[in-house]
């Protein structure tokens, strides 16, 4: 794996640490997401955090991990699935039953209605997705509770819903002469519970970056304007894909008047979109994509559609983790890749690869922090309490807020991507 360089000699130096890929029981208890690219990103102070792991599974070795890892799995049988996320590191990915993106991991959680329960090695918000779906008899396990995401602390349900409020007073309630209402809203599948039933109590839908644009489609047959949440890069490049020109694409920025805009503007909008980024995605830059050009004159650039939208327009492809994996397994051998996402991924493919050059856009490669979190002794642990009756780190979501996410995740599901 490519290693993560430390910088910190100078103010706006990189937060990107090597730490952060052995041990991260030493950082879980920090107030803050830990020494990757979203270090300097502000995470609320109700953020789950981890407590201490026993010293058996710290002091483990690797491979003393994987071994127990592997006899939990044997013991426990069909009771139990581990979903894992592309982003994840590979120690992990090899253990888990199904590896893809949210939207295929969103699928696979409802594809075990017999299993007790369902070990999820993501984040939190994925663990509340799969706890959601699944049934209430199943358990859904995050094996360590300090798996946050940064982009979904962005955006939180007091400062949307005094968002809807002012849109509310700006466009009215009323429906045009077509039946469509004012606004729509859209979350990312990347934010809390909360919004997603935010979503499905306001008629909206919830998305990924697989069928954003399928998903903006189906709310334009509904909704004159679309409210995007939290991410703005990837509401802005699927709608600017579709022909939105960007003047119609306000920024929100919570707690401000009008969200920093004018009624104007936002009378002219057609896509009002959140202050939110990902802070791994946001280093991607088209100086690096033109640094990979003049290196390799025939490397095909593929990148992440929560990059910017410069970014984006500069590469070759642009697309969700699962289509960047399509992208390289139908290159021919000998073809040069350089790809804009989590340094996990990037590195698994080039492993998976190796008749390929493939490499990443950003040479510091600041990684995801927090799904680093889910460290080999962490996954041993949430297994091991399950072999002995105990369930730890369950992620539930109350019956309420779940039967109002479940609206909009089941659009959300029926919305196949293109």
């Amino acid at each position: 794996m490519t290693s993560v360089q430390l910088n910190l000699t100078r103010p706006g130096a990189s937060s990107c640490d090597t730490k952060l890929t052995a041990n991260p029981w030493d950082i879980d208890l920090d107030p803050g997401y830990g020494p990757g690219a979203s270090r300097a990103d502000h995470i609320p102070g109700s953020a789950p955090r981890q407590g201490p792991l026993p010293q058996e599974y710290t002091d483990a070795s690797d491979a003393e991990l994987h071994a127990r890892i592997d006899a939990a799995r044997v013991e426990l049988g069909d009771r139990v699935v581990v979903l894992g996320h592309f982003y994840q590191r590979d120690e992990i990915v090899a253990h888990a039953d199904y590896v893809g993106d949210s939207f295929q991991l969103a699928n696979a959680a409802l594809e075990h209605p017999h299993a007790e329960a369902i070990v999820f090695c993501g984040v939190h918000f994925m663990a509340e997705t799969a706890d959601i779906l699944s049934r209430p008899e199943q358990s859904v396990i995050l094996p360590n509770l300090a798996a946050g995401c940064s982009m979904a602390d962005m955006a939180n349900e007091e400062d949307v819903e005094a968002c809807w409020e002012a849109l509310t007073q700006v466009y009215g309630t009323e429906a045009d002469e077509s039946g469509r209402v004012p606004v729509i809203p859209v979350t990312y599948m990347n934010c809390s519970a909360a919004l997603k039933a935010f979503v499905g109590r306001h008629g909206g839908y919830v998305c990924t970056s697989s069928n954003a644009a399928t998903v903006l489609e189906r709310a334009f047959e509904a909704g004159q304007r679309v409210l995007f949440f939290p991410d703005q890069h990837l509401g802005r490049n699927t709608a600017h894909a579709m022909g939105i020109p960007l003047e119609a694409m306000p920024l929100w920025k919570p707690r401000q008047e009008l969200g920093g805009n004018t009624e104007a503007e936002l009378d002219a909008a057609k896509v009002i979109l959140w202050n939110g980024f990902c802070s791994v995605h946001k280093r991607f830059s088209v100086a690096q994509i033109e640094k990979a050009r003049a290196q390799y004159p025939d490397v095909q650039v593929v990148v992440h559609p929560e990059c910017p939208l410069p970014v984006v327009q500069a590469a070759d492809v642009s697309g969700s983790t699962d289509v960047i994996r399509r992208v390289v397994e139908a290159a021919e051998p000998g073809a040069v890749i350089a790809i804009g996402t989590e340094i996990n991924l990037v590195n698994r493919l080039a492993a998976q690869h190796p008749d390929k050059t493939i490499f990443c856009l950003d040479p510091v490669v600041c990684p995801c922090s927090t799904m680093y979190r889910i460290h080999p002794g962490y996954l041993a642990w949430a297994l091991e309490e399950l072999v002995a009756g105990r369930v730890v780190n369950r992620i539930s979501v109350d019956a309420d807020t779940a039967a109002d996410a479940r609206v909009a995740l089941d659009r959300m599901l029926a919305a196949k991507p293109r």
